[in-house]
This record gives C-alpha cells, sequence and structure tokens, in this order.
C-alpha cells in the first residue's frame, strides 16, 4: 500500500475509479483504466438466490468434481479455468443464467465459450464444468485454460493479453505439480506445527484471481524448495555488511527489549562475519539475484559487503512464499523475494519497515490495552523490528533487507489464515479434495447432533464475533482500517474447532484514516511522516468494504456454499443481522454494506491484464476496481 496521491487522471470516470464518491454509480465508465463494463442489469429476483436448493442443478451432485481428475494437470487446468470464468463473471457483473449453462460471449473472437454452472453463488464463488466453444465440432475437447486467457485477453484489447496467457500457463503448470505431490503424500508434515499446517494449505489458490499460482522466475527445482505447498524448507542464505551501511530500528517488547540484529543471532550462531559487520539474512532466491545487481555487486567489490553463503536450520516459508516460519522460534522473517507472484514483485520498501515498528508503537499508546479489554481475542501479529541496508550515499538498497515478525503461536495453537482454512487440498483417507472447513463442520455436526447448516451458521456466527468485530472497534475508536483479506486474517480456534479469536497480519495493509489525523499524532507524535500511511477516508471506505467485507466475510460465505456445507442466503442473513447489530460501534463499514445496493471491488484479472505491481505506486491506482451487485440485496 502507498497511499501517495498520482497526478489526477483525465476523463469522466476518475472519481469513481479513484475510490473519491464511494460506490460508483450503475453504468459508471471506468475511465482510461478500465474496461466499459455491461450496463447494469435488474435488482436479481429472489430465484437467484444461491443455496443447494435454488442454486445446484438437480443432478450436479452426481457429475464428479473436476478438482478430483485422476490426472493432476486436467485437474489443475480446471481449476485455471474456473479462476478465470469466476474473474470474468464478476468484473462484468453477470446476472445467473436461466439454465445450467452461462453462455459468455466473446465477439472480439466472433466466438461464444458454453459454461456449464455446477454451483451459482450470490458472493461470486462459482462452480464451473468444463467449457465448450459454441462453434466447436461435435466431439471437441473443452476448451483449456489458455484458450480462455486467449479469449479474455483479446477481448480487452490490452497490451497485457500475452502476458496473461503465460502467467495463466505458468500458474496451472505450478498448480499441477502441487496436487500431483499432495495426492501422493497427503498427511502434513511431523515438524509442522498447526499454524503451518494451514499455512501450507493452499493448493489452488485465490478463487477469484487469474493466475493464483504463478511464480515467474523460479524453476522447477526452485519451486520445490521453496514452495509452501509443497511442504519446502531451506537454511537462510547471509550476507555481511559493514556496519556503517545498516539501518535499522526495533521497537521490539516481548520479554524485554531486543534490536534486530539480538533477535537474529540465536539464528546467526556459528556464522564467521569479519570484524566490523553484521549478518543480514535474505531468501537463497533473492541472495542469486542480488548478486547480479550493479548496486549490490559494487558494494562487494569494495568489500562493504561478503557473500557467507547458507548457514542455520532449515526455515518453512508461509503461504505468501516470502515469510517464512520456524516452529518454536520467537521470530518469524519476512524477506524480500524478487519473484513476481500473482502480480508483484515482493520486495520489501523502506516506508513499510517503518510502518510495521510504527504500529506497534501506535498499539503500545494504550491503544492495544483498550482494544483487549473489550476483545481479549484479538491482536495484530505485530512487526516491531527490522534491519536493512544502505548504500554509501545513504540510499536504501533495494531487497538486502528482513522483518522480524513477532511469533505468538505455540505447538498447541490451532491458528489459520482463512484462505488455508477454505483452502481444498487432497486428505489422507479421503477420495477426493476437501478443506479444513469442511472436516471442522463436520466434526462439530457429529459432536453437537446439530444439522450442518446450524453448525455453519453458529460457527460464522462466532466468527463476525470473534474476528472481525474487533477489526471494526479498532477502525472507529482507532481510526486505523485493516486489509484484512482471507490470506491476512488468521483465526484461533478452540479443540472443538469453533471461532475463539483472531490476529491480522501484514505490515503493508493498514490505513490511518485522514479524517483523524489530529487524534493519531497526538497519541504518536510524527505519524505517518515516514510510514506514509494516511490515507483520505472515502478510499479508505472502498478498500475496507473490499477487503474486510467482500474478500474475507463474502469469501468465507461463499466457500460455505460452494463446497455444499451451508446455504448461501442463511449466511447472508446472519451477516445483515451483525452489521445491523455493530452500526453504533462508529465504523462506517456496516452501513456501507447495508446501504449500498453496489459495491466498488477488486478486479484481479483486469488488473492483470494491466500489468499493474500492487505494491508500487498510489494504493489509489495500483489496482482497477470495478462496480458489482452488493448480495446483500439481491
Amino acid at each position: 500500500m502507498n497511499p501517495t496521491p498520482a497526478p489526477e487522471a483525465e476523463g469522466p470516470g476518475t472519481p469513481q475509479h479513484r475510490g473519491q464518491d464511494g460506490p460508483a454509480a450503475p453504468g459508471t465508465v471506468e475511465a482510461m483504466i478500465v474496461p466499459r463494463q455491461k450496463a447494469p442489469r435488474a435488482a436479481v429476483p429472489s430465484a437467484y438466490a444461491p443455496g443447494p436448493v435454488s442454486a445446484v442443478p438437480a443432478d450436479q451432485h452426481l457429475i464428479p468434481d473436476v478438482l478430483d481428475d485422476p490426472n493432476p494437470l486436467r485437474a489443475a487446468d480446471a481449476a485455471g479455468t474456473e479462476s478465470l470464468l469466476r474473474c470474468w463473471a464478476r468484473e462484468n457483473d453477470l446476472p445467473r443464467p436461466e439454465g445450467d449453462t452461462l453462455r459468455i460471449a466473446f465477439p472480439a473472437s466472433g466466438t461464444a465459450l458454453l459454461v456449464p454452472v455446477r454451483y451459482w453463488s450470490a458472493t461470486g464463488a462459482h462452480r464451473f464444468g468444463a467449457p465448450a466453444l459454441e462453434t466447436a465440432p461435435a466431439g471437441a475437447p473443452p476448451v483449456d485454460a489458455a484458450t480462455v486467457a486467449v479469449l479474455i485477453g483479446r477481448e480487452g484489447g490490452e497490451s497485457g493479453a500475452g502476458d496473461l496467457v503465460a502467467r495463466v500457463a505458468d500458474s496451472v503448470r505450478h498448480t499441477a505439480g502441487f496436487v500431483e505431490e499432495r495426492r501422493r503424500a497427503p498427511a502434513d508434515p511431523a515438524e509442522a506445527d498447526l499454524f503451518l499446517t494451514a499455512e501450507q494449505s493452499l493448493l489452488l489458490g485465490h478463487p477469484l484471481h487469474p493466475t493464483p499460482k504463478s511464480r515467474e522466475g523460479l524453476s522447477e527445482s526452485e519451486s520445490r524448495r521453496y514452495s509452501p505447498e509443497l511442504h519446502g524448507s531451506f537454511p537462510l542464505h547471509w550476507f555481511a555488511v559493514d556496519r556503517s551501511l545498516t539501518a535499522t530500528d526495533s521497537a521490539w517488547t516481548e520479554d524485554g527489549p531486543a534490536t534486530a540484529e539480538e533477535l537474529l543471532a540465536p539464528h546467526a550462531e556459528g556464522l564467521k562475519t569479519p570484524s566490523g559487520t553484521v549478518a543480514v539474512p535474505v531468501h537463497p532466491w533473492q541472495a542469486a539475484d542480488l548478486l547480479h545487481r550493479p548496486r549490490v555487486r559494487a558494494l562487494a567489490e569494495t568489500g562493504l559487503l561478503h557473500d557467507l553463503g547458507p548457514h542455520g536450520e532449515p526455515w518453512h516459508p508461509t503461504s505468501s512464499i516470502r515469510t517464512v516460519h520456524r516452529p518454536g522460534a520467537r521470530v518469524m522473517l519476512k524477506l524480500s523475494l524478487g519473484v513476481r507472484i500473482t502480480n508483484s514483485r515482493r520486495e520489501n520498501l523502506r516506508k513499510e519497515l517503518h510502518r510495521g515498528v510504527e504500529v506497534h508503537r501506535l498499539l503500545s499508546t494504550g491503544l492495544a490495552e483498550s482494544w483487549r479489554r473489550e476483545h481479549p481475542g484479538f491482536d495484530i501479529v505485530r512487526d516491531p523490528a527490522w534491519l536493512a541496508v544502505d548504500d554509501p550515499a545513504g540510499a536504501p538498497v533495494t531487497g538486502l533487507d528482513v522483518v522480524l515478525r513477532h511469533n505468538p503461536f505455540g505447538p498447541g495453537d490451532d491458528a489459520a489464515c482463512i484462505a488455508g482454512l477454505t483452502a481444498q487440498r487432497p486428505r489422507p483417507g479421503h477420495p477426493g479434495m476437501r478443506s479444513r472447513l469442511a472436516e471442522v463442520v463436520s466434526g462439530l455436526t457429529a459432536r453437537t447432533g446439530l444439522t450442518a447448516g446450524a453448525v455453519c451458521a453458529e460457527w460464522f456466527r462466532r466468527y463476525l464475533h470473534h474476528v472481525v468485530r474487533p477489526v471494526l472497534w479498532l477502525d472507529a475508536h482507532g481510526g486505523v482500517a485493516l486489509e484484512a483479506h482471507q490470506q491476512n486474517t488468521i483465526v484461533l480456534l478452540d479443540p472443538d474447532g469453533w471461532p475463539v479469536g483472531g490476529r491480522y497480519r501484514d505490515n503493508q495493509g493498514y490505513y490511518f484514516r485522514e479524517s483523524r489525523r489530529a487524534e493519531l499524532d497526538k497519541r504518536l507524535p510524527g505519524i505517518g511522516a515516514v510510514s506514509d500511511t494516511f490515507v483520505s477516508d472515502p478510499v479508505t471506505d472502498e478498500r475496507f468494504a473490499y477487503y474486510l467485507g467482500i474478500n474475507n466475510v463474502l469469501g468465507l460465505i461463499g466457500a460455505f456454499g460452494s463446497q455444499r456445507l451451508a446455504d448461501e442466503r442463511e449466511l447472508l442473513a446472519v451477516l445483515r443481522q451483525f452489521l445491523t447489530e455493530t452500526a453504533e460501534l462508529g465504523s462506517p463499514l456496516p452501513a456501507y454494506l447495508l446501504e449500498n445496493r453496489r459495491l466498488r471491488c477488486k478486479a484481479n484479472l483486469l488488473t492483470r491484464l494491466h500489468g499493474l505491481d500492487e505494491l508500487v505506486g498510489p494504493v489509489d491506482t495500483q489496482s482497477v476496481y470495478v462496480t458489482i451487485a452488493n448480495p446483500l440485496h439481491s
């Protein structure tokens, strides 16, 4: 996230795209940045409402799931095709078809796709069968993910069409490898704690991203070593850097104050460093890449940087790939990684390093204490220390840095990011793909004697209370909105599987409301000066509604529905009641979601087509947003 504003774009649709006026009016043109959406449609009639009865054709339960195809490549390609089609349906705001087949026209190619609908979701978590070209001869094979990407790319007329096709193919290739390996060995590694097990569960990735497992720059052998889906692990690579070039800060308070260097010391034990230097750990892939960068090479040639090589115990990549975890360690390490994962090269920005420490200091002013009184089960996973390198002129050396993240999870803590909890993956003794969420619901149904629908509704109520309500409290009482999408949000489960608390993680995803600047500055003088975290309220509202409202909560409802665990209509009713009750907290989000018939929604497909790196540039133009129907009004 980079709140610094960009020059105003020209064109009639700019304010709505930039998030200045809340949800755009129906029919708004996404000027200059987003292709025109279809004209808005009438409100969806109640017959459109999703659920096990009305949204699933009667015979669809008898059809094998395409994700369970015995051929891993076909299963992966089916997953990639579904993701593309879900993106296209959402970003064009397509209505549910009258029958069991969705026809998607592609005028630029003079054809259409006929897509079997296995499940239609009010929240966008549709399930589709293998699509066919309308003009294809009888007996022609179904259309694969790369062909769907070609059709979409031609339709948008964007320069990123070829790149989209390549990334889709790369994503499918990686996914096939993950599925094949996990089918061969579906059990969780003995050395993994429950937190790491959840982090390693995202075999298929974001269900509404066109290239969820694209990792441009990783070879097959590197993928095996560095991928959480394959239970990868590796020692850190270390550089010794002249102490005069190190930049660092720490507000670490757990078990007493500690500098970044002191926190790293146990993991550098036995490492031989030249006098006057500091040991800096980096990701092994990053180390090889850094040594080819002119600025780093210049430091090595002048004796200011020494390559010490790999050293120490193995670390395990989490779901972000670049953040690594070691069960029992005091810290997690958020490393820079120049691989383009989904849309972005994952290298830390200096302002993000400052932001993590700043948030820890802000919470330490008494805000966290007040928060815990109201919500003792929720907190932020803190990023209170960092170590980086400057060049002799004092400019940051990008990619040569590390964030030290507090590790709050012990071996007995059942902590799972929502994306991991809902992810389908092969399981021992089960014939098909299954999510941890489905396992939890099944166990609770057996233990309580309640119906699966009743268990899901109660589980969802507790999730809203223990995880979502605390995030709304922080927005209302602290003026801080969190980018709480499913991968950034961790739910804590009790031994039976019920939600009892939560955590938020990510030193990038904070929005300090501009309207609360004076109040926040009084708490922590100078806040935001270096971290660049203040964001206008309209943009904050739009992003908060997407990340917490659409991605997290509506995405969770979609997972319950598309995995045939619950009726989405019943969970939407639970959500309406929760939003009505929490409006009094003071956050504008409950009213925003309840009152607007149309919502602004991040468009991952269009963002990919436009070649945008979401970690670079102003927050209001980092990614493309479109307008979709609000399922709370459907």
